[in-house]
């Protein structure tokens, strides 16, 4: 494809949050531990449920791509913790370590020329790499938004 090369260029600039969205990291930066787990009034998530969420999501999608043989977790319950609080501090950093990986892992998959981002799955029913990899940057970008707005709601801004 003759702009394929500036296809991967913008995808992974949108992947990694570049450009018009925030990014991740700007987003669980100094996050204080004591309101990881609170919900803002008339919100229905707190920060850690966002942020499982984003990596359970994630890391779904990434299985989809890499492994023909995954099982998505039951929707949507198997896309959200059990409980509003992470059970530790380790818990917290486990998540954005895995999230921070699969994100790395991903953008290495689209990042790497000999990848056809226009190939059918096998095991999907018509999805490529390019679908799913902007399906990421899309959900991640969404709930980003969401988790900046619960910053400022806790007053845990920057």
């Amino acid at each position: 494809m003759k702009n394929e090369k500036s296809l991967r260029k913008h995808l992974l600039a949108l992947l990694q949050g570049a450009q018009a969205h925030a990014d991740f990291e700007a987003a669980i930066k100094d996050f204080p531990p004591s309101l990881r787990g609170k919900r803002p009034n008339g919100s229905p998530h707190s920060p850690w449920e966002i942020l499982e969420h984003m990596r359970l999501a994630q890391w779904d999608i990434l299985e989809f791509i890499r492994n023909p043989h995954h099982q998505s977790p039951e929707f949507p319950d198997g896309y959200w913790p059990a409980a509003a609080a992470p059970p530790n501090d380790k818990a917290w950093d486990k998540s954005v370590s895995a999230f921070r990986a699969d994100q790395a892992a991903l953008v290495a998959l689209v990042a790497n020329e000999s990848t056809d981002l226009f190939v059918k799955l096998p095991q999907g029913d018509g999805q490529t790499i390019l679908r799913e990899a902007l399906l990421v940057a899309d959900h991640n970008a969404y709930h980003l938004g969401q988790f900046f707005l619960l910053r400022r709601s806790l007053e845990a801004t920057q």
